[in-house]
């Protein structure tokens, strides 16, 4: 099963379902971000909307993108802000977005799913203003070291997303490549991992 398929089939219940890594990550995300404040800010994977809501009291615009179509209209549904426009993209493809055009990228959960960070990150470059900030919360690869990977039910079974597991090293290095300058590294457990490797690894990068 593809990536996006997969997507198109959590679509209906991916804000319902029990999931302790999206209700971490939109905690650390709020953390993260609360006081930032905007012109224009870039959402990479936005899934159902289960960030942009709070990414929209942050900029004076959002562009959202995704390439399930299913989320997309989850999300739409969602977000009806004047102020916050939705686009089916591939990230893997050249981004719909003008070359220094946007202050702020935010990214969540998206790059397990993305084999090439270098890609990722050269666009992130190219969009960004002279400035900008580029804010990653990911599956940590710790957590993948053990066999974690999103997962979702369907009646009686568990299916697997495809995912590729990123060092931590290979972020610092796709953005090193790429001039963008680390600025913060975080890592995240949800109260109910005791004694447990940290559940998600957070980065903040500048141009």
């Amino acid at each position: 099963m593809t990536v996006q398929s997969a997507y198109n089939q959590w679509a209906s219940t991916y804000d319902t379902d029990d999931n302790l890594t999206r209700d971490l990550d939109a905690q650390v995300t709020k953390s993260a971000l609360e006081n930032v404040h905007c012109r224009a800010m870039l959402e990479l994977g936005c899934g159902t909307g289960k960030n942009t809501l709070f990414l929209a009291q942050l900029a004076d615009s959002v562009v959202a993108l995704d390439f399930s179509p299913k989320m997309l209209a989850q999300a739409e549904t969602k977000v009806t802000a004047a102020h916050v426009q939705f686009a089916r993209a591939d990230l893997t493809q050249k981004w719909p977005i003008s070359d220094h055009s946007v202050d702020y990228i935010v990214c969540n959960l998206v790059l397990e799913h993305i084999e090439d960070l270098r890609f990722i990150f050269s666009e992130a470059s190219r969009t960004l203003t002279e400035g900008g900030r580029f804010f990653i919360s990911e599956l940590h690869p710790f957590k993948q070291y053990l066999g974690g990977k999103a997962n979702f039910s369907q009646g009686s079974r568990a299916i697997e997303i495809p995912a590729f597991i990123h060092h931590v090293s290979d972020f610092l290095a796709a953005a090193l490549e790429n001039e963008l300058r680390l600025i913060d590294l975080g890592e995240w457990w949800h109260e109910h991992d005791q004694n447990q490797p940290p559940r998600l690894v957070t980065f903040l990068f500048e141009v």
